[in-house]
C-alpha cells in the first residue's frame, strides 16, 4: 500500500530477541484486552468497525452545516478538538482563515481556554456571520468547553431563532446521560454518541473528529480508508519486523532507558503544527504518570532552529528527536535567478523549494545525531486524508503498546483532576465548601 514509513537507523539501538518479544507481548495484551485501562478499548478496531451507512450520517449532517453556515464553532478541549484542527489545518491551505473565496464553512474553535478577551472577540466576530455549532463533551460539565456553549448557543437562538438554533446545533456527546446529553434532548439537536469505551485522546477518528473534518470539506471515507490500512498492518498478528507501531514502541522505551526523557516531534512542513499539538496530549496524558514517562514536545522546524536550534545541538543530552517527513508536497514553486544575486542565492537557482527544504532536513537529523541526540524519522507519501488516517492510528496503535512496555495503564488520566479540583475548590463551587475553606486559608 501507499504507506507512511519508520525509519529509526539514527536511532542508535538494537532490537535485542527481549525487547521484541516484550514490545510483542504489548501488542498481544492490548488486543485481548488483558492490561489496565481494557474497557477504553473502543479505538481499537474503530476504522474497520465504522461503516459507510454511519459515514454517509456524518457527511449528511456535515452538508447541511455546509448548506447554511459561513462558520462552525466546534466547541471542545483536549481530545474533543484537538484531532479535528490537526487533520484541518494539516489539509487546509496555509492562509485558509482569511481566503473569501471559500467552498466550506470556517472552522474556528471554542471552549479550549477560559481566555474573556478571546471570548467576547469570538462573539464579536460572530454578530456579523450565519454560524453553527458542534458542542464535544462527554459529560456537558467541563468547564472551559461548557462556558463557551453556554455563551454561543443563547447567541446563536438570538441571532438566527430557535428553529435555526436547533438545526444548526449538533452534540457529540454520551450516549444516555450528562448535561449535554440531557440538552440535546431538550432542544432537539442532532447529536453522535462518543461511546464509553473511547477516551478523549483516542476519539479522533469517531464523530469527536469526523463530524469537523467531513464539515471543513474533507474526505472521511479516505481518512477511515487510511486508519483501515494501518489497522491492519499494525495487528498483533504481524511480526515485530513488518510492525512499525511495535518498533517505535520499543525504540521509545529503548531510548528512555539509555536516559533519553524526552521526545520532540519535529516537523519541516508548518501544516503540520496541530498533528504535534495532538500528538502531544495523546502521548503526554498516556505515559506522564506514577512517576515515569518520556516528556513530549515539538518543535516546528526550519522555523524553531533559529530560537530552539542551539539546544537542540548543544543541551542537555536528555532527549531524542521524530521527525515527520512528507515526501511530496502538493505545490510546486521554483527558485528564480536573480541578475544582481545581492542575496547570494543564485547558486540554488531552479532548484524546488521542496529540494532546499529537504537538505535543511537532511542536514539538521545528521547535525543532531552528530550532537548526541538519536533520530527516528516517519514519512509520509503526502498530506492527504489516506496518509494522515495512516499516522492518527499509528500513533494511537504505538501508544497503547508503549504505555504497556512502560508498564502504566495508558487509558487513564487521574493528574488531569487535581488543578479542576483547586479550581472548584477557589470558585466555591457547591460541594467544595471544605476545599474552599483549606485553600483560602493556604493562600
Amino acid at each position: 500500500m501507499n504507506s507512511i514509513t519508520l525509519n529509526v537507523e539514527r536511532a542508535g539501538v538494537e532490537f535485542l530477541p527481549e525487547i521484541k518479544a516484550k514490545a510483542k507481548a504489548a501488542c498481544e495484551l492490548l488486543h485481548r484486552g488483558g492490561g489496565a485501562g481494557s474497557d477504553f478499548l473502543g479505538w481499537l478496531r474503530l476504522p474497520s468497525e465504522t461503516t459507510a451507512d454511519f459515514l454517509e450520517d456524518i457527511k449528511q449532517t456535515a452538508r447541511l452545516l455546509q448548506s447554511e453556515c459561513e462558520i462552525v464553532v466546534v466547541i471542545g478541549i483536549g481530545g474533543s478538538y484537538l484531532g479535528a484542527r490537526a487533520v484541518i489545518d494539516a489539509l487546509s491551505g496555509a492562509f485558509h482563515t482569511i481566503m473569501s473565496n471559500r467552498r466550506y464553512p470556517q472552522i474556528i474553535y471554542a471552549g479550549h481556554n477560559i481566555g474573556e478577551d478571546y471570548l467576547f472577540e469570538l462573539q464579536e466576530l460572530l454578530k456579523e456571520h450565519k454560524f453553527g455549532i458542534i458542542s464535544i463533551s462527554k459529560s456537558g460539565t467541563t468547564t472551559e468547553p461548557a462556558l463557551a456553549f453556554r455563551l454561543l448557543r443563547r447567541q446563536l437562538e438570538a441571532q438566527q431563532g430557535k428553529e435555526a438554533a436547533r438545526r444548526l446545533t449538533v452534540a457529540i456527546t454520551d450516549k444516555s446521560r450528562g448535561a449535554l446529553k440531557t440538552l440535546a434532548d431538550r432542544k432537539g439537536y442532532k447529536s453522535y454518541v462518543i461511546e464509553d469505551n473511547i477516551g478523549g485522546r483516542f476519539s479522533v477518528l469517531s464523530p469527536v473528529g469526523l463530524l469537523p473534518i467531513a464539515t471543513a470539506g474533507f474526505d472521511v471515507d479516505r481518512l477511515i480508508e487510511g486508519a483501515r490500512q494501518m489497522e491492519a498492518a499494525t495487528d498483533s498478528s504481524v511480526d515485530f519486523e513488518q510492525n512499525m507501531a511495535m518498533q517505535y514502541a520499543a525504540t521509545r522505551n529503548i531510548l528512555y532507558t539509555k536516559g533519553k526523557k524526552i521526545e520532540v516531534l519535529a516537523n519541516f512542513n508548518p501544516k503540520l503544527h496541530y498533528i504535534s499539538e495532538w500528538w502531544k496530549q495523546l502521548y503526554g496524558e498516556s505515559e506522564g504518570k506514577e512517576g515515569r514517562g518520556i516528556f513530549p514536545a515539538a518543535l516546528d522546524f526550519t522555523t524553531d532552529l533559529h530560537s530552539m536550534g542551539q539546544y537542540m545541538q548543544e543541551g542537555e543530552r536528555i532527549m531524542f528527536e521524530t521527525v515527520i517527513s512528507v515526501a511530496n508536497p502538493n505545490r510546486q514553486l521554483i527558485v528564480p535567478t536573480d541578475d544582481d544575486d545581492l542575496d547570494g542565492l543564485n547558486f540554488i537557482a531552479d532548484q524546488r523549494i521542496d529540494y532546499i527544504n529537504k537538505m535543511a532536513e537532511l542536514g539538521t537529523m545528521i547535525a543532531h545525531v552528530d550532537g548526541g541526540v538519536p533520530n527516528i524519522k516517519i514519512s509520509l507519501p503526502r498530506l492527504d486524508e489516506l496518509s494522515l488516517g495512516q499516522l492518527l492510528y499509528f500513533f494511537e496503535k504505538a501508544c497503547g503498546i508503549s504505555g504497556y512496555m512502560l508498564g502504566v495503564n495508558p487509558f487513564d488520566q487521574p493528574g488531569v483532576e487535581a488543578y479542576k479540583k483547586n479550581m472548584f475548590a477557589l470558585l466555591n463551587k457547591p460541594g467544595y465548601e471544605a476545599g474552599h475553606k483549606a485553600m483560602m486559608e493556604r493562600i
